[in-house]
Order: C-alpha cells, then sequence, then structure tokens
C-alpha cells in the first residue's frame, strides 16, 4: 500500500515491481499476488489496462491510519484511560499536530446554537478582535498558538 499511497495515482503490478526491487530481490509473482489480496481486501480498486490492471487506493493513508486508531480505541474497555496512555506517548511535535487538528474540527462560537457564551474562566473580548485562549488545547496551561497547520501532510 505504501507504494500505492505514494504514487498518488494508479500503478500496474510491473511499476510496483520495479520499485521494490531498487531494495531488494522480489517475484513478479508475489507483487502480482499481493496487490490481487489488496484488491479482495478492498484496499484498492482495479481497472483493465491492456492485458494489465492498473491498481488505485480507495481511501488515503490518512484515512486508513484514522481507521485504524479509531478501531484500537473503540476496542478498549477504558477509552478515556487509552487516549490519556496514547498522549503520554506522543512528542511534542505530535501534541502540536493534535492541538491543529481538534481546532480544524472543532465549531468556532458563532456556528454553536446561540453563539458564543461568557464562561467564567474565558477572556473579554478585545476591540478590534476575538478574545486571547488562556489555555492550550489539552489544558496544560501553555498559551494556545494561533498558528494555521500546515497543509500537506
Amino acid at each position: 500500500m505504501t507504494r500505492v499511497w505514494q504514487w498518488n495515482r494508479p500503478v500496474t503490478v510491473r511499476e510496483v515491481l520495479e520499485d521494490l526491487q531498487q531494495e531488494r530481490s522480489i517475484a513478479y509473482t508475489t507483487v502480482m499476488t499481493v496487490m490481487d489480496n489488496l484488491h479482495q481486501k478492498g484496499w484498492v480498486r482495479r481497472e483493465v489496462d491492456g492485458r494489465a490492471y492498473r491498481y488505485t487506493a480507495v481511501s488515503t493513508r490518512a484515512a486508513y491510519s484514522a481507521a485504524l486508531m479509531n478501531e484500537a480505541w473503540s476496542r478498549s474497555d477504558n477509552p478515556a484511560a487509552a487516549l490519556v496512555a496514547f498522549f503520554g506517548m506522543m512528542s511534542a511535535e505530535q501534541r502540536e499536530a493534535l492541538q491543529d487538528a481538534v481546532r480544524m474540527v472543532s465549531p468556532s462560537p458563532a456556528e454553536t446554537p446561540g453563539g458564543p457564551t461568557e464562561t467564567p474562566d474565558s477572556s473579554t473580548e478585545t476591540p478590534g478582535g476575538p478574545a486571547e485562549p488562556t489555555a492550550g488545547a489539552a489544558g496544560d496551561g501553555a498559551p494556545a498558538d494561533d498558528v494555521e497547520p500546515e497543509s500537506g501532510r
């Protein structure tokens, strides 16, 4: 799947074989069997191109990773504890990416029913712009960054 995701276009068994052979010796039939298995499992779709097939990934690598994480989390007998343990394993860079992701999927106060609401801990609106956040998304007391997430990852 990594090779199919890397190209981000329909690929043939021959293309995958030639790419893999730059790193190790592998038989055409082995690659053909793996690509057929991926098709049987629904991970790739294929179209006839002459005497060969062209294979295309059904979902992105990010969607696949998200599905794996969701499956593992849903199997936990204590999902909250599993998340805490997972967050504890993250690097600072991964936690920052998580905070960016939460900001992307969280509705802004204007989008929530009834609009923005005032809470005892919320900061006040300043003239000419929105209020400054008081803490990071993880509640660690650190200021939240208003940095746009990186694109293309």
